[in-house]
């Protein structure tokens, strides 16, 4: 669906989404480079955080430049392999940062409930499965999705309410009996987003700021929780976005407001996570400078 009908609108919002598309890229492939380069941040915190800018700088891509070639050429078609693709894409990512921010979690909850073992716990055989584990189970929900795809026919309406190909818009111009799919959906979505939003919040709940609030100090209460700030931003952003996008009927009354929030979702939210940590985040900024100063003394000389 095309997100304006006017020409002039169009050009403008290819501009505007080219910008935040290259920002998001850039921002994203910084912090990652920096996660890669810099000795001091090779911890597990930006370990997984090199693994989230990678995730977004991905997500991105997948929806973004197609929409940019669109709202350049005003063609919104799109062929049924590509749709597919597509849609897989969108769901693997997606399902992978649910469990990256559980896994996240999990590492603000060793980091501060139990700081001495921290270093024994977190070893990177433990980050490193644990990464291995998020990218390969992220698998499971669009293999399902699509062989169960398979048996759908697609004859009457090809129009599809959105400027990417997702599975509920997909299911909605089928011909054929859904109600098997739909099941699929709702059993295997169920399952994973409960055991990702249990996995993330329950560190958080249970002991994380009860740990917190047993600290006497002020000023040790503030550098726990400035520790977890910039992690529940994110996942409150990644949750809510979700949320809305899914669980809220797609209703024509609420067609406009759902496009905004898919855009958002899509485009804005990647660029919004290396912006949180980095904007709070002492160490990022120093390597950042650090890595600044040496290209500027190198090229000095």
């Amino acid at each position: 669906m095309s997100l304006s009908d006017n020409q002039k609108i169009s050009y403008l919002l290819f501009i505007i989404f080219l910008l935040i598309y290259m920002m998001t890229f850039l921002t994203n492939f910084l912090i990652l480079l920096l996660v890669l380069t810099c000795a001091h941040l090779h911890t597990p915190m930006y370990f997984f955080l090199g693994n989230l800018a990678f995730l977004d700088m991905s997500y991105s891509s997948v929806t973004a430049p197609r929409m940019l070639r669109h709202l350049a050429t005003q063609h919104w078609s799109i062929s049924f392999p590509e749709c597919i693709a597509q849609m897989f894409f969108v769901i693997y990512f997606g399902t992978s940062e649910a469990f990256l921010l559980s896994s996240m979690s999990y590492d603000r909850y060793v980091a501060i409930c139990r700081p001495l073992h921290y270093s024994q716990v977190m070893s990177w055989g433990t980050c490193t499965q644990m990464v291995s584990l998020v990218w390969s189970s992220a698998f499971f929900a669009p293999f399902m999705y699509i062989f169960f795809l398979r048996r759908l026919t697609f004859c009457g309406p090809n129009f599809i309410h959105n400027f990417f190909c997702d599975l509920p818009h997909l299911l909605q111009i089928s011909c054929s009996d859904t109600s098997i799919n739909v099941l699929v959906v709702i059993v295997v979505g169920s399952l994973l987003s409960v055991a990702a939003f249990v996995a993330t919040f329950y560190p958080y709940a249970v002991a994380i700021f009860r740990t917190v609030f047993k600290i006497r100090s002020s000023d040790g209460k503030r550098k726990a929780f400035s520790t977890c700030t910039s992690h529940l931003i994110v996942v409150f952003v990644y949750y809510a976005s979700i949320t809305f996008i899914y669980l809220v009927p797609n209703t024509s009354n609420l067609l406009t407001l759902n496009q905004v929030v898919t855009v958002i979702y899509a485009l804005i939210t990647p660029l919004l996570n290396p912006l949180i940590y980095s904007l709070r985040n002492k160490d990022l900024k120093v390597a950042l400078r650090r890595t600044l100063h040496i290209d500027g003394t190198r090229r000095s000389t």
